[in-house]
C-alpha cells in the first residue's frame, strides 16, 4: 500500500501488528513499516495471557495462535528441594484459564500472515526517521534501505517501535526510570528433566533465580540472575555448558538443555513514559513502557494498548465519535503502565533476594499466604492480567447502581456479540431500552437483549474492548443516553 493512509503505524512488533489487524478489521485505511529486513526469528516474547486471548477472541482470531502454541497449566515455585508455591492457571476467571505459551516469531507469523489476507503488507527495509504534528495532520518522513525518502500525510501517527521508539525521540517525552544492577542469562534450547511439560518452574535458590518456560514440545525459555553489575556493564552470551551448570546447581537434579536455539546476556530495564499522546501523535507497547519479564506480561499489555486506542480511531476516524475520545487513551493505559511496572518489580525483587534470612522469610511467607484458595485464585487472575480495570476513567460513568454484576469500569465477562463489530458499544439490559438507545445513537450502539436474571435488571453500555462504561438501573436510561451524547460526534 502506497500513499496517505489515514493512520501510520512505525513497527511491526506484536503490538504494532495487532493495531494494524484492527484498524483493517474496522476499515480503516494504515500503513506499517518497519525498519527490520524481516520479524524476528527469536523466541522473545512467550506467553499470551487470558486477557488477551479474550481481546482476541472478541476480534475473530484468538484460534489462529493456537496450532503454534501450547497451554500452561499452572506455575510452580519451589527451592529445588521443597516447593514454595503452586498456582493453577484454571482459577483465571476467564473462558482461557490458561497461558498460552507461544514465541513471538511465530505470534509476528500469525498476524502479518492475517494482515496480508487484508491487503496491507508490512512495508520492510522502512524506517520513519522524521515527523511533523501540523495540528490537521501529521507529516512523515520514510527512509528506505536504498536511501530513496518518501514524504506522506497521515491523519495519526502510532509509535509502536520499540523500548528506542523513534516517535517517543520525536515527542521528546522522558523514558523515566532505570537499569536494574544486575545481570541475566537467558537460554532457549531443548530441555529434558522437568515434569510436569504444561506448567512455568521457578527455582528459588540461594544463589539467586532460575525459571523455566515451556515453548512446544521439549524447547524451553531458561532465565537466571548472574550478579551484581555496574553502570554500562555488559557481560558475553552465556555458554550452553555455562547454563547446564547452572541447572545442575540451581535446579532440580537430572536438567540437561541440548541443542539451543538463541543463548543470550542481558539486562532489564524498567522504563516508562508520563503521557502515552500528544495531538495526533500516541505510543503503543514498548516504546511507552518497557519493564522485567516477571509476569510475562509486556507484550500483553502492549497488545492490549493497541485493541484500546483501535476501537477508538475507528469511531473518530468515522465521525461517530468526537476527538475527545482519544482523550481517553492516555490515562488508562498510563494507569495499567504503572501497575505492571509495579508488579513486575515487586516479583522480580522477591525473585532476587540474597540475603539467606530474608529469603527463608520470603518462602515461608508465600508458602503459608499460596496455601489458601483465594490468594492462588487472586495470583492466577492478576498473571492473567483479569484484574484490569478502568475504575478512574473519563469514560467510566460514576454514580451508576447495579444489584449484581460488572459495575462501571470493570470487565464484563462474557464474549461480545459480533454486531458490535469491535468498535461500537454494546447496549446490555431490557429488550425496549436498549433497541431504543441503538436507535438513537446508531453509529456508536448495537443492541443485545438479555433475559439473564443476572443482567435483565440491569442496563450497561459495553464498551468494543470488553469493559463496562455504564452501569445502572432501567430507570437510568436517561444517564445512559446523556453519556453516549457526550461521546457522539455532531458531525
Amino acid at each position: 500500500m502506497a500513499g496517505n493512509p489515514k493512520v501510520l503505524i512505525s513497527g511491526a512488533g506484536p503490538v504494532g501488528l495487532t493495531l494494524a489487524n484492527e484498524l483493517a478489521r474496522h476499515g480503516i485505511s494504515a500503513r506499517i513499516v518497519d525498519r527490520s529486513t524481516a520479524r524476528t526469528d527469536k523466541s522473545k516474547a512467550l506467553v499470551m495471557w487470558s486477557r488477551t486471548l479474550e481481546l482476541f477472541d472478541d476480534a475473530g482470531y484468538a484460534k489462529d495462535f493456537m496450532s503454534s502454541g501450547m497451554p500452561a497449566h499452572g506455575a510452580q515455585i519451589s527451592t529445588g528441594r521443597q516447593v514454595v508455591a503452586r498456582v493453577p492457571f484454571d482459577l483465571i476467571d476467564s473462558r482461557f484459564a490458561y497461558a498460552l505459551m507461544i514465541a513471538q516469531s511465530e505470534t509476528e507469523r500469525v498476524l502479518e500472515e492475517r494482515l496480508a489476507t487484508a491487503g496491507v503488507t508490512v512495508e520492510r527495509d522502512v524506517e520513519l526517521t522524521s515527523f511533523v504534528d501540523k495540528g490537521v495532520c501529521v507529516e512523515a518522513v520514510l527512509t528506505k534501505a536504498g536511501g530513496q525518502r518518501e514524504t506522506l500525510e497521515a491523519d495519526w501517527l502510532v509509535g509502536c517501535d520499540g523500548a528506542h521508539s523513534t516517535v517517543r525521540h520525536g515527542l521528546g517525552f522522558a523514558f523515566e526510570g532505570s537499569t536494574l544492577q544486575s545481570h541475566w542469562a537467558l537460554a532457549d534450547g531443548h530441555v529434558t528433566g522437568l515434569d510436569p511439560a504444561d506448567h512455568l518452574h521457578i527455582f528459588w535458590h540461594r544463589d539467586g533465580i532460575l525459571a523455566f518456560f515451556p515453548i512446544v514440545g521439549d524447547r524451553w525459555r531458561v532465565i537466571a540472575n548472574l550478579g551484581a553489575a555496574k553502570d554500562g556493564e555488559t557481560r558475553p552470551d552465556p555458554t550452553l555448558e555455562e547454563i547446564n551448570a547452572l541447572m545442575a546447581r540451581r535446579g532440580s537434579p537430572g536438567i540437561v538443555m541440548s541443542d539451543p536455539v538463541w543463548l543470550a546476556a542481558f539486562r532489564i530495564n524498567e522504563r516508562k513514559v508520563r503521557d502515552y499522546s500528544r495531538g495526533r501523535v500516541f505510543l503503543a507497547g514498548d516504546a511507552a513502557h518497557i519493564h522485567s519479564p516477571a509476569g510475562g506480561q509486556g507484550m500483553n499489555t502492549g497488545m492490549q494498548d493497541a485493541f484500546n486506542l483501535a476501537w477508538k480511531l475507528t469511531l473518530v476516524i468515522e465521525g461517530a465519535a468526537t476527538p475527545s475520545l482519544l482523550d481517553s487513551y492516555s490515562p488508562e493505559r498510563t494507569a495499567v503502565g504503572d501497575r505492571v511496572l509495579k508488579n513486575a518489580g515487586r516479583l522480580t525483587e522477591a525473585a532476587m533476594l540474597r540475603n539467606p534470612l530474608l529469603q527463608d522469610l520470603r518462602n515461608t511467607i508465600v508458602r503459608f499466604a499460596a496455601g489458601f484458595p483465594q490468594v492462588q485464585h487472586r495470583m492466577a487472575d492478576q498473571l492473567g492480567e483479569m484484574d484490569i480495570g478502568y475504575p478512574d476513567s473519563p469514560l467510566t460513568a460514576r454514580n451508576g447502581q447495579v444489584d449484581n454484576g460488572p459495575k462501571a469500569g470493570e470487565r464484563w465477562p462474557y464474549r461480545l456479540p459480533d454486531g458490535a463489530g469491535g468498535y461500537r458499544f454494546t447496549a446490555v439490559g431490557p429488550a425496549g431500552l436498549v433497541a431504543d438507545l441503538a436507535a438513537k445513537f446508531p453509529r456508536l450502539v448495537v443492541a443485545a437483549p438479555t433475559r439473564d436474571p443476572a443482567h435483565a435488571t440491569a442496563l450497561r453500555l459495553i464498551r468494543p474492548d470488553g469493559y463496562v462504561g455504564f452501569a445502572g438501573a432501567p430507570k437510568d436510561v436517561g444517564r445512559a443516553e446523556a453519556y453516549l451524547a457526550a461521546l457522539a460526534s455532531e458531525a
